[in-house]
């Protein structure tokens, strides 16, 4: 082999290395292999927070998430191996920042809480059971009913992901 042959040779074994290092991916990393379909019921709100079509809302971007991901198809009851069920525990709004002489809110932090459970159908058995919160901020100061709005679609835009993460990725 010539000196030009064996440093091809050497780039060529290393450009391998460094593909196949670049293949790893958390997405798809433990949902079990027998399970391909997923049916996500409409949340349950025991949040007690009176927002209307908060249940609905979360349900569809849940279910939107999954439909994008393409890991696992949505499907119903009857027709799928594993099951995603949530309940919405709590929505609070809270100041997070006051200013002024008045001590108003000029910021407040919208924070959501679900329990979700993800059963296998097939193995009849949980998965996980776990709490996911997260939470998003917003503006007092300029149309807080709107503000408020866009705060707790944000904050169920972020959970949406990281149940979805958790179901596929075990994060």
């Amino acid at each position: 082999m010539t000196y030009v042959n064996q440093k091809y040779f050497v780039l060529l074994i290393i450009t391998a290395f460094v593909l196949y290092g670049c293949s790893y991916s958390f997405t798809g990393a433990s949902v079990p292999k027998h399970l391909t379909s997923i049916a996500i019921p409409i949340a349950v709100d025991r949040s007690g927070s009176g927002e209307p079509d908060l249940s609905n809302n979360f349900t569809n971007e849940l279910i939107q998430k999954f439909l994008d991901d393409n890991n696992l198809d949505v499907t119903d009851k009857t027709n799928a191996n594993a099951l995603l069920e949530c309940s919405i525990v709590s929505l609070q709004d809270r100041p997070e920042t006051v200013s002024g002489t008045s001590e108003t809110a000029t910021q407040r932090r919208i924070t959501i809480n679900i329990k979700v459970t993800y059963k296998d159908l097939i193995k009849k058995k949980t998965i996980f059971d776990k709490n996911f919160s997260n939470y998003s901020t917003y503006d007092t100061t300029v149309d807080p009913f709107s503000a408020r709005k866009n705060a707790i679609q944000d904050a169920v835009e972020i959970l949406a992901e990281d149940i979805l993460l958790g179901v596929v990725s075990n994060w």
